[in-house]
């Protein structure tokens, strides 16, 4: 046979190596053979894949520590100004009877220290110490004794009577008034025969008003002993004791006393279970 004899015309140009590489439906060998793409994903898996597993560098975690510190400070800042609201809602009234009771609370510690100090200095110096120490011991005791209401006690006040017609002055009126008292540096209280000690307790009942269970009627009587400055200035203060009983229909009397007689006396009842630690 005889070969065929090309015909005559053109013949197709080869194509550019790199126009052969940029076509998507060819397969371009590696050097391992054709490359296998993996299979498709979806979005979520992609998603999955790019925040798992995490990737933290050393600012990020600084950037996070800076950021928990400061949520941790504002947390805080917050707390403290709601704590905080109650005194700034107050009248300027309240908040200027508070900083009195203050002050007056600082200056009776103060001289409570000054004269604990005083004791001790006179039995460092003493030449005696033991007879000094009785001594002292003596007189501690009859403070106590004062404030536990085992014994009567004397000294300058103020009287208190309050005279209720249309019966609303209630028991939590009368504990406010002790209260108010106590804060101002009342040593001694007595209402209507009753000795005011640290466990007594205000009720309500059916026929008026109990202390410590035992009913106590109208006009309700306060003999309280402490320095009168102090005493009557603190109840006729603004929004105080007296103004909150008035607008009852209360009425209130306060007169000062150079003498106040407190002698209801607390029998000393013995704890069942609190022991001094020094025994």
């Amino acid at each position: 046979m005889s070969e065929e004899t090309p015909k005559p015309g053109r013949q197709p140009l080869p194509e550019p190596q790199e126009a052969r590489r940029e076509r998507p439906d060819e397969e371009t060998p590696g050097p391992e053979g054709p490359d296998e793409r993996p299979p498709g994903l979806t979005g979520r898996q992609r998603l999955v894949k790019a925040v798992w597993p995490p990737r933290v560098t050393r600012a990020q975690l600084v950037v996070a520590l800076l950021l928990f510190v400061l949520g941790l400070g504002l947390a805080i800042q917050v707390r403290s100004t709601s704590e905080n609201s109650a005194l700034r809602g107050a009248r300027h009234e309240d908040l200027v009877r508070i900083l009195d009771e203050l002050d007056d609370r600082t200056k009776r510690l103060e001289d409570e220290k000054r004269e604990l100090e005083g004791h001790r200095t006179e039995l460092e110096s003493s030449s005696d110490q033991a007879e000094e120490a009785r001594k002292q011991t003596k007189e501690k005791e009859a403070q106590l004794g004062v404030l536990a209401g085992t014994v009567k006690a004397e000294g300058p006040g103020i009287r208190m009577t309050v005279n209720d017609r249309a019966g609303s002055t209630d028991s939590d009126a009368l504990l406010d008034a002790v209260q108010e008292l106590r804060a101002a540096g009342a040593e001694a209280i007595q209402v209507n025969g009753v000795r005011v000690v640290a466990s007594t307790y205000f009720s309500d009942s059916g026929d008026g008003v109990r202390v410590d269970g035992r009913k106590i009627g109208q006009p309700y009587r306060f003999e309280v002993i402490g320095k009168p400055q102090d005493l009557e200035p603190a109840l006729n203060i603004p929004g105080g004791v007296v103004q909150t009983l008035k607008k009852e229909q209360a009425t209130v009397s306060v007169s000062r006393s150079e003498k106040i007689t407190v002698d209801a006396l607390r029998s000393a009842k013995r704890p069942d279970y609190a022991r001094s630690s020094s025994q």
